[in-house]
């Protein structure tokens, strides 16, 4: 069996990924997205059970499969989904000092990941979360 075409071009894809939300963010370098797309990412698991987060990965680009699930404290208590402002200040505590993420950080990354992942897929596992995760993952329509 050959390696498969999403973990050979891994690295690439990342960094596609990475250029996108950056430019969709305004951030200067990919290495002050790296922190905002972390931090979304660890916001959006800490409301998910474990279930529904591995459902959730599975939908994911590997390095960014590899990133929500990276040091992962599945005994930390699930937090409910809030409102975005809320939300956005958890994406902004990861390493604040370090952390360039605007205040339309979700909706950026969101934005980015519909981008870098298949679309009837990702709704399908959307579908299978609560309906927050939906929610979460929305991009506004442009007026």
């Amino acid at each position: 069996m050959p390696v498969p075409p999403e973990y050979q071009r891994a690295t690439d894809d990342f960094y596609a990924f990475l250029v996108d939300a950056r430019d969709i963010a305004g951030l200067a370098t990919t290495h002050q997205t790296y922190t905002m797309v972390q931090g979304v990412l660890q916001a959006f698991r800490r409301r998910l059970n474990v279930r529904h987060a591995i459902i959730f990965a599975g939908a994911l680009p590997p390095v960014l499969r590899a990133i929500f699930v990276a040091d992962w404290d599945t005994d930390e208590p699930i937090r409910p989904f809030e409102d975005l402002a809320t939300m956005t200040r958890e994406v902004r505590a990861l390493r604040p000092e370090h952390n360039f993420a605007p205040d339309t950080a979700i909706r950026d990354v969101a934005q980015a990941l519909r981008r870098h992942v298949d679309g009837n897929t990702f709704e399908s596992v959307l579908a299978r979360l609560p309906p927050e995760a939906a929610i979460f993952w929305d991009v506004p329509s442009d007026p």
